[in-house]
């Protein structure tokens, strides 16, 4: 799968989780893989100081991609 998150991937949240105070496009990156679709993220300010982390499945997030595709 083209699309499969990997430790260390940028992704943006799917969804807001209001309990942690996060809303739908907050970037954070993989930290920890927990399972095969369960992963641990850091999200963090500017100053790389973390104002969260917490376990989220694969379905509540976007894998940001920061190079062009590649023609086949």
């Amino acid at each position: 799968m083209k699309d499969a998150i990997k430790l260390l991937d940028v992704v943006a949240l799917m969804e807001d989780v209001p309990e942690q105070g996060l809303q739908r496009g907050q970037v954070g990156t993989v930290v920890e893989i927990l399972a095969p679709d369960m992963f641990e993220v850091e999200f963090s300010d500017n100053d790389g100081r973390t104002y969260a982390m917490l376990p989220l499945r694969a379905e509540q997030l976007l894998p940001l991609i920061h190079e062009p595709a590649r023609a086949a």
